[in-house]
C-alpha cells in the first residue's frame, strides 16, 4: 500500500465503519484468511481493532493514532492489522470482548486486542491515548512493548494466549442446570433489582446510566405478578428518562446513555436497537396505565426512526453518530442566545438552559422540573428549533441494515401500530420484514447478517434468526397472514438446526456452517441487545403455545437452563431471559379467534388482546375452515363461529373455556 495514496484494503468493504478507516495510512485488512495467512507466514502478531460507526472514542483513536504516519508505520512493520465492525461480526466481538474483560476486568470500544497468528489473544485493552495520560499507556509504547514481548518472550506469550482461551471458553461450555426453573428466581431477581434502584432519578446504579429496557420490561411482568413497587420503578424511570437530555426533545428518539446519573447529558449516538426496545417499553407502560405521555413517547420514537433511519425500500438503518464536525454532540447542543432567539426565554428555561450553559458552556435540552407545565407555544418553538438544527451539519448515519436489529424494530412497529390503530406502522413493519427476508437471504434460504448498497454480508447469527423469527410471529399476530407464521416456523426450525447445542443445551452464536474461531461462542448475557439465547427461548416457547409442538419448547427452555444460575446471581444482565422465564413458568393465555378477519365484529375481539399488556398471551385468528391456517397454527383447529358470529376461545395448554362473541366477556376471560 502506498501511504501517499491514503487508501487500503478497506475501500472494498461494505461496512460504513470500515470505510471510515479506508484512507488511514494503516495497512488494514478485514478479518479473513488473507490476514491470518500473512500473520502465520511472516510470523507476526495480529493487531485486532474492533469498533462501530457511531462510537465516539473509536473516532478519537482514529484521529490520534490511526491517522498518524509514525504510529501507522510501527503498526504496519510489526503487526498484521485487522479492523472489524462489531455489528457485522458479533462472533468476533463476543470472543475477544470476553478476552478483554478476562485480562483487564472491563471492556468497551474501541477494542484493541493482540493475537497470535492462530487467533489466540495474549494482550488487550480498549482505547489507548497517543501518549501516556490518565493512567493509560500511550499507544506507541504499547505497540513497542507487545512487539518486544513477541520477539523475546514467545513462550510466555503463547502460554498467556492458551490461558485466556481456556478462561473464556467456560461460558460456552456451561451445562444445563439441574436446579428447577421456578418462580423463586423471578422473586429473587425482583428483590435484587429493588436494592439497586435509584429512587431519585430512576434506573439502576449511578453514572454512566443506561436505559436497560429489558430489565424494565421484566419489572412490568413483575407488576402483573403483584410484586411490590414494580410499576413505580418502571414509571419513575420512564418519566425521568423522557424528561432527560438522553431523549431528543426536538427530533424524537433516545441517545445511547447518559454520562451522569440524572439522564441529563447523553453520549449522543443513537442506535436502532435502543430505540426499538424503548418504543415497545413505552407502549407497554401505556397499555398498563393509559397515561398518554407514555404513548406519545412511543410514537415520537417510531416517527423518528421512519423519518431519519429508514432505507427507501423500507428496512431500518443501524445508527447515527455522536459526532458532527469532529465534535461530540455538536449537532444537538445550543447556546443561550440561539435558544432565546428561536424559542424565547420561557421555552429556553423550560428546557433547563441558562446563559452560562448547562454542559461545557452549551445547553443540552432537558426538563429538570419534570412535572413543570409546558409554556405556551412550546410545540411551535420545538418546530423552529428542529428546523434550525436541520441546517447544521448532521451526524453521519451508519446505513447498513442488520437482520437482528430490524427484527427488534419490526416488533415495535407492528405492536404499536395494532395497539394504537396506526396502520402506517404496521405497513412499515411489513415492508421492512419483506426486505430483510429477500435482500438478506441466499438462494438456499440461509439468512444473512447484513446488507448495504446492494451487497449482502456473511451468514446470519443466532440473534438474526431468533429476532427475525420473533418479528415474523409478531406480524402474524398483527395481520393473521399465514405467510408470517410460515416464516416464523421456518426460521425457528433453522435456528434449532444451525445453532442448538444438543449436548449442553442453549444455542451457539455461530451456525454449524460458520468458520472456525478459537472457540465457538455462546452468548448468554443480555447486554444492550437481548442475547440470541434469550430471544430464542422466548420465541420458541411462544411458538410451542401456538402449535403444540413440544420440540420448540424443549430447545427454548434448554437456553434458560444454561443461563439459570447466572440469572440468579446477576439479574441486570438477564432482563430478556427473565422475561422468557416468566413466560415459561406462567399460565399462558392462548387466544384463538374465528371469523372474517377483516370484519368489525372480529376486530373488536382481536383488539381486546391487542390493546392490553399481555406478555404471556399468544393470538391466532382465521376464517372458518381455513385449512392452511389450521395446519400452520393447530391452536385454530376445530374452532367454529358462535351462533353465526365471530368467536374467541381462550385456552391454557390447549384446554379451552367456552367460546365468547362479546368483547367484554373476552376481557373477563383474559383477566382484564
Amino acid at each position: 500500500m502506498s501511504e501517499s495514496s491514503r487508501s487500503n484494503r478497506l475501500v472494498n468493504a461494505t461496512s460504513p465503519y470500515l470505510l471510515q478507516h479506508a484512507h488511514n495510512p494503516v495497512d488494514w485488512y478485514e478479518w479473513g484468511p488473507e490476514a491470518l495467512e500473512r500473520a502465520s507466514t511472516e510470523d507476526k502478531p495480529i493487531l485486532l481493532s474492533i469498533g462501530y460507526a457511531a462510537c465516539h472514542w473509536c473516532h478519537v483513536m482514529e484521529r490520534e493514532s490511526f491517522e498518524d504516519e509514525e504510529t501507522a508505520r510501527i503498526m504496519n512493520d510489526r503487526f498484521v492489522c485487522v479492523k472489524v465492525d462489531r455489528e457485522e461480526r458479533p462472533d468476533l466481538d463476543a470472543v475477544y470482548m470476553d478476552a478483554v474483560q478476562a485480562m483487564t476486568g472491563s471492556g468497551g470500544w474501541p477494542m484493541t486486542v493482540f493475537l497470535t497468528p492462530d487467533g489466540r489473544p495474549f494482550f488487550a485493552g480498549t482505547y489507548f491515548p497517543p501518549q501516556d495520560r490518565h493512567g493509560l499507556p500511550g499507544f506507541r509504547r504499547v505497540l513497542e512493548a507487545v512487539s518486544q514481548g513477541w520477539r523475546e518472550q514467545r513462550e510466555q506469550v503463547l502460554t498467556q494466549g492458551k490461558r485466556v482461551v481456556d478462561a473464556i471458553s467456560r461460558t460456552s461450555s456451561l451445562p444445563e442446570s439441574h436446579e428447577p426453573l421456578a418462580e423463586d428466581l423471578l422473586r429473587s431477581a425482583h428483590s435484587q433489582l429493588s436494592k439497586t434502584f435509584d429512587p431519585e432519578w430512576g434506573g439502576f446504579g449511578g453514572a454512566p446510566k443506561f436505559p436497560q429496557p429489558m430489565t424494565l420490561e421484566f419489572l412490568l411482568r413483575c407488576h402483573l405478578r403483584g410484586y411490590p413497587d414494580s410499576l413505580r420503578m418502571v414509571l419513575h424511570t420512564l418519566d425521568r428518562m423522557a424528561a432527560g437530555g438522553i431523549r431528543d426533545h426536538l427530533g424524537g428518539g433516545f441517545h445511547r446513555y447518559s454520562v451522569d446519573a440524572r439522564w441529563h447529558v447523553p453520549h449522543f449516538e443513537k442506535m436502532l436497537y435502543d430505540n426499538a426496545q424503548l418504543a415497545r417499553l413505552y407502549l407497554h407502560a401505556w397499555q398498563v396505565t393509559g397515561e398518554e405521555g407514555l404513548r406519545g413517547v412511543a410514537v415520537d420514537i417510531l416517527d423518528y426512526l421512519l423519518r431519519e433511519m429508514r432505507h427507501p425500500e423500507g428496512a431500518l438503518f443501524s445508527s447515527q453518530d455522536a459526532d458532527s464536525e469532529g465534535v461530540e454532540g455538536k449537532s444537538y447542543v445550543w447556546t443561550w442566545e440561539e435558544l432565546v432567539e428561536l424559542a424565547g426565554e420561557e421555552v429556553a428555561r423550560f428546557f433547563g438552559a441558562s446563559p452560562d450553559g448547562n454542559w461545557e458552556g452549551t445547553n443540552v435540552p432537558w426538563v429538570p422540573e419534570h412535572s413543570a407545565s409546558p409554556p405556551a407555544g412550546l410545540e411551535e418553538a420545538r418546530r423552529k428549533l428542529f428546523e434550525a438544527r436541520g441546517r447544521r451539519e448532521r451526524p453521519a448515519t451508519d446505513d447498513k441494515i442488520l437482520a437482528s436489529w430490524n427484527g427488534l424494530a419490526i416488533q415495535a412497529l407492528a405492536e404499536t401500530g395494532r395497539a394504537l390503530g396506526k396502520s402506517r406502522y404496521v405497513d412499515a413493519a411489513t415492508t421492512a420484514a419483506r426486505f430483510v427476508l429477500s435482500a438478506l437471504r441466499r438462494e438456499d434460504g440461509r439468512l444473512l447478517r447484513s446488507w448495504r448498497e446492494g451487497r449482502a454480508g456473511g451468514p446470519g447469527y443466532v440473534d438474526d434468526y431468533a429476532m427475525m423469527a420473533a418479528a415474523c410471529l409478531t406480524l402474524y399476530e398483527t395481520t393473521f397472514d399465514v405467510r408470517w407464521m410460515a416464516e416464523a416456523r421456518g426460521l425457528a426450525e433453522d435456528l434449532i438446526r444451525l445453532f442448538h447445542d444438543p449436548d449442553r443445551g442453549g444455542f451457539f452464536q455461530t451456525g454449524e456452517d460458520a468458520e472456525t474461531l478459537v472457540l465457538r461462542p455462546k452468548e448468554l448475557f443480555d447486554n444492550a441487545v437481548p442475547s440470541g439465547n434469550s430471544v430464542a427461548a422466548e420465541v420458541l416457547v411462544r411458538l410451542a403455545h401456538l402449535t403444540g409442538d413440544e420440540s420448540y419448547e424443549r430447545a427454548g427452555v434448554s437456553a434458560l437452563r444454561v443461563a439459570r444460575n447466572l440469572m440468579e446471581r446477576a439479574p441486570t444482565m438477564f432482563g430478556h431471559a427473565l422475561g422468557a422465564l416468566d413466560l415459561y413458568v406462567s399460565p399462558s393465555k392462548e387466544v384463538a379467534v374465528v371469523g372474517d378477519v377483516d370484519a368489525e365484529e372480529t376486530l373488536r375481539l382481536v383488539y381486546e388482546v391487542w390493546s392490553r399488556y399481555l406478555p404471556n398471551a399468544v393470538l391466532a385468528a382465521s376464517r372458518p375452515g381455513d385449512k392452511e391456517a389450521t395446519q400452520l397454527v393447530p391452536l385454530l383447529a376445530g374452532r367454529e363461529p358462535l351462533n353465526g358470529k365471530s368467536a374467541a376461545y381462550v385456552c391454557e395448554r390447549f384446554t379451552c373455556r367456552l367460546p365468547v362473541s362479546d368483547p367484554e366477556a373476552l376481557a373477563a376471560q383474559l383477566g382484564a
